[in-house]
């Protein structure tokens, strides 16, 4: 709560710091913030392909299910892979600069929720174009859409806030997450629905518990159920998944505190 009340206390250069970023990001090119929206697609369709040729026409893998989870995944790995230099490509500002610690890893997320929500705005009737060739109708469901929005951008800057503060003391950091991004990016249906996963766990049911602890898991899958009318996923491992992250966020925010401290003496 004490985070949160930061923000809104400097929620003026909190916007300007984000700003900042979005500008800087797309600096000196043509297409600026359309990148945003061509780079998820590009990927989704790349997936589509490879995926359709691997598995034919059979793949019970729907266009719907890969352009939705590529463009939560790619909101992740934008907090993520920002949040990493949130502090040490802002050497001089901490150091020269009072300001509350907290504001550049959220402007960081703040930046990038502005772009996943551009992202949206093509997402959505591309999804009930997708969906109206099969017959469907886009669910209702969608209109609950900012309650999930409003969580993935919560896990989102936990997951900044992490990584911000351990690149300040390790900067092997930045490769570490990188590897972790792509093993991540595997086990989490990104690709594909979790009914995949409970398909090929039918001998290991344990495995799909496992999967469900994690929290994109659960993420990805309620952004899919709340705009197809998928079904959803109700099981205790899946509650979870939700719930953990939650809890973690006493220990993220506290330890944040503590090594902020020290930024401007380690930068």
């Amino acid at each position: 709560m004490q985070a949160l009340a930061i923000a809104w206390r400097h929620r003026e250069l909190l916007w300007n710091l984000a700003g900042r970023d979005l500008k800087g990001r797309y600096k000196d090119s043509m297409l600026g913030l359309l990148w945003t929206i061509l780079a998820p697609l590009f990927m989704a369709g790349i997936y589509i392909f490879f995926l359709r040729l691997l598995g034919g026409r059979g793949l019970q893998i729907g266009m719907p299910d890969i352009i939705i989870g590529v463009f939560a995944w790619q909101f992740t790995v934008q907090c993520v892979t920002s949040g990493l230099n949130a502090f040490t490509g802002n050497a001089n500002l901490v150091k020269k600069v009072y300001l509350p610690r907290l504001l550049l890893p959220a402007s960081v997320v703040l930046s990038a929720l502005v772009n996943f929500l551009l992202m949206l705005v093509v997402q959505l009737p591309l999804i009930a174009f997708l969906l109206w060739r099969q017959h469907e109708l886009l669910s209702i469901w969608t209109l609950a859409l900012p309650v999930v929005i409003v969580y993935h951008t919560f896990f989102n800057l936990l997951l900044a806030l992490t990584v911000s503060a351990a690149n300040v003391y390790f900067r092997d950091t930045q490769h570490l997450v990188g590897l972790g991004l792509s093993a991540w990016f595997f086990v989490s249906p990104v690709m594909y629905p979790l009914s995949f996963v409970h398909n090929l766990a039918e001998r290991w049911p344990w495995l799909e518990s496992l999967y469900q602890l994690n929290p994109l898991t659960v993420i990805i899958t309620a952004y899919r159920t709340l705009q197809t009318g998928g079904p959803l996923v109700l099981t205790p491992a899946a509650a979870i998944g939700w719930l953990w992250p939650l809890a973690a966020a006493v220990l993220v925010f506290y330890a944040f505190d503590r090594a902020q401290r020290n930024f401007a003496d380690v930068l």
